[in-house]
């Protein structure tokens, strides 16, 4: 019996110091070794066995930067801060030849705003906002404002996760940057808040074969890889529409095989050629050979100046139109360029638009891609026919298919004519030929049970 016991507590000994080991610390304290400080001067230093970061006014962001490169890793570590902003910077990197060793690359944030974005992935001085959190509203209830905070991130391979206070935020899959170092932020500050601190601890590292990566979840999905299904968006049941490749699984509207002319597949982007404008007179518009019932479309597009096309859903092919199929549309638009913008009512022709119906709110103009930008559109119909659209990360429209107030959108519309428009149980989803150029990428689709 001893020696059972003897030997039991030699295995949770051993156990306990291979735990233990699968962790590195980078930060020992007491020191700052390991670290060195980018950009602006804010001050950094340790106090109460913690990395205190202090505004100073004027002063450019600031970052304390491990001296070590990391590429795939999981990071874990405990902040708090005051009223201000600040983030932790991963696979980052500072260097003469871009903006004179401007500290670039993805930054998880740290939000006590109300707009509750603590745990999104912005791209610091390059990109911009990759994920914020409002397609996952639990991740806006995770910060604690006035305490510690504890934020684990795991980037491996293209896939960056985050984490705040256990409840999981963001899914990033991007490639552009597959290594680099860490760094702590300090924001800068003009007239107001010199004197803000935000404070670090415990800051550990996982590399290599130690990793335990977390399983997959719920969490939305933010991809930006070219036509490809990341393991959580598998797991969720997402399923390319687009190939990258060719037009299988679409055919022409109205028709049983593909367009001959008007639409090109080239470097895994789909293009519809530029015409004269008209409504699809040259290569038509084409459908999905599946219809769909319930379900999150997800697609990116990119528009030519003054071009106007549109992603139709519920399209019903029994309504002979003599031009584009019938369908609820997610307006594609250039409103500074194209007429249209200014035409309907209160703005229900626009971009992100529930197309003749309910106009887009919209989204601030530093999140609106520029033209010849890409865009990301997301359409959700909720089996109980709730529809969202949404924009670069933004819910723009919201209404219920088949509720007074749809219908009576409706019947002061261009689709009064046609009998029990936006109704049918299934339908066809559409991409528009309007006779300019657009080009869409990244088209996938998840159902709904």
């Amino acid at each position: 019996m001893k020696r059972n016991g003897l030997l039991l507590m030699l295995i949770c000994l051993v156990t306990g110091v291979f735990a233990q080991s699968e962790w590195t610390s980078l930060f020992d304290g007491k020191t700052l070794k390991g670290w060195t400080q980018l950009n602006g001067k804010a001050k950094y230093e340790v106090v109460n066995g913690a990395i205190v970061g202090t505004t100073v006014t004027g002063e450019p962001n600031s970052f304390l930067a491990t001296e070590t490169e990391y590429g795939d890793f999981i990071l874990e570590l405990e902040l708090k801060l005051g009223e201000m902003n600040s983030g932790i910077q991963i696979r980052s990197h500072s260097n003469v030849a871009y903006k004179n060793g401007r500290v670039h690359g993805y930054q998880v944030e740290i939000d006590p705003s109300d707009r509750a974005w603590s745990g999104g992935i912005y791209d610091e001085a390059r990109r911009g906002w990759m994920y914020q959190t409002e397609m996952n509203p639990d991740a806006k209830k995770a910060f604690i404002k006035n305490g510690w905070n504890k934020y684990r991130i795991e980037a491996i391979g293209p896939v960056i996760r985050t984490w705040v206070n256990g409840i999981p935020v963001a899914y990033l899959a991007d490639d552009m940057d597959a290594k680099g170092f860490v760094a702590l932020q300090v924001h800068s500050v003009k007239n107001r808040h010199g004197g803000a601190q935000v404070s670090w601890r415990n800051i550990r590292i996982q590399t290599g074969a130690a990793m335990r990566p977390s399983p997959p979840d719920n969490t939305p999905v933010a991809n930006y890889l070219l036509n490809t299904l990341s393991p959580q968006e598998k797991t969720q049941g997402v399923r390319l529409l687009f190939n990258g490749k060719d037009l299988t699984g679409w055919r022409s509207a109205f028709k049983t095989t593909p367009p001959s002319k008007g639409w090109e597949v080239k470097d895994g982007i789909l293009h519809v050629l530029g015409a004269d404008g008209s409504e699809a007179r040259n290569g038509g518009d084409i459908v999905t050979t599946q219809k769909y019932k319930s379900f999150e479309l997800s697609f990116d597009f990119k528009l030519t100046e003054g071009a106007n096309s549109g992603v139709k859903y519920f399209v019903d092919e029994s309504y002979k139109s003599g031009g584009s199929a019938i369908g609820l549309e997610y307006q594609i638009l250039d409103d500074e360029r194209h007429p249209d913008a200014k035409r309907g009512t209160a703005g229900n022709r626009t971009l992100a638009s529930l197309y003749d119906l309910i106009p887009s709110d919209k989204i601030q103009t530093r999140f609106a891609s520029k033209i010849g930008e890409w865009n990301h559109g997301r359409i959700v119909v909720h089996p109980d026919n709730r529809v969202e659209h949404w924009l670069n990360g933004f819910k723009v429209v919201e209404y219920i298919r088949g509720s007074g107030i749809f219908k009576v959108l409706v019947a002061h519309s261009k689709y009064a004519k046609w009998m029990n428009f936006g109704m049918a149980e299934k339908g066809n989803i559409l991409l528009q030929d309007h006779g300019n150029s657009v080009y869409f990428k990244n088209v996938k689709i998840r159902e709904f049970k």
